[in-house]
């Protein structure tokens, strides 16, 4: 079971999120605070604790706009803690799922606060915060737009990602979806993850790449139905690493 501080500066607000969330079974405490400083004060005293400490905080659930420091401001300093907790970001404002993901946060549920997506935000923190309880570690996430709603797209699920201007659209298996992130930023982000600059205009997950092709000094790979050009500049290191993929 998870333990929860919550931080909203409204506080019919916060109380609403504290009845959600008490709700919950999976939730073994649900405490607010209304401002950054009795936050950080909270998440300090818990930090101390350990882990196993009666005021130990497993996730903050962080409204993005409020007096004096942000939500934003709150988790950019709690990153720079030795054992942080988790951050899902609570909030009526859709334009800063682009920060959220910067922040690593575990997810970004956008207000009038529905309990079935409370819900799913508990469930994905309850993975992270007790991985014996899943098969394996929830997947990394990215947050894209659908219709004026905030969905989140785990990152294994992407096969290749095209560059369009300062955007980058992520292919899926089941569509694709256009994020306002360079694939520059993603190149560096995913390297880690298996993926691979094949050309100035895509990145691929090494791991869904189905065909290597060599025609007349031309070189392509094929993922799932789509052809894609490797450039000259990246031909060699896409063979090396596709075949040392193959040796295992």
């Amino acid at each position: 079971m998870v333990r929860v501080l919550a931080v909203d500066d409204e506080k019919p607000a916060l109380e609403e999120l504290l009845y959600l969330l008490r709700a919950d079974p999976r939730v073994r405490s649900a405490e607010g605070a209304t401002d950054a400083t009795e936050a950080l004060r909270r998440i300090g005293r818990a930090l101390e604790a350990g882990p196993d400490g009666e005021d130990a905080i497993d996730v903050v659930f962080l409204d993005i706009h409020m007096a004096g420091l942000t939500g934003l401001d709150i988790a950019r300093l709690i990153a720079g803690f030795a054992r942080p907790p988790l951050i899902v970001f609570v909030t009526a404002h859709e334009g800063f799922a682009l920060q959220a993901f910067d922040l690593k946060a575990v997810d970004y549920v956008l207000k009038p606060v529905r309990r079935e997506r409370l819900a799913e935000a508990v469930r994905r923190v309850r993975e992270l915060a007790e991985p014996a309880l899943a098969p394996t570690a929830a997947p990394e996430q990215i947050p894209v737009e659908l219709g004026g709603v905030t969905r989140f797209v785990a990152v294994d699920d992407i096969a290749y990602v095209e560059a369009q201007g300062d955007y980058a659209r992520l292919h899926t298996d089941n569509g694709s979806h256009l994020v306002r992130i360079p694939l520059s930023t993603l190149e560096e982000r995913w390297a880690a993850r298996g993926f691979v600059r094949i050309h100035r205009s895509h990145l691929v997950a090494l791991r869904r790449i189905d065909e290597l092709r060599l025609d007349a000094g031309t070189t392509t790979v094929r993922v799932g139905s789509a052809e894609l050009a490797v450039s000259r500049r990246h031909a060699r290191q896409v063979r090396d690493l596709l075949m040392r993929q193959a040796r295992g």
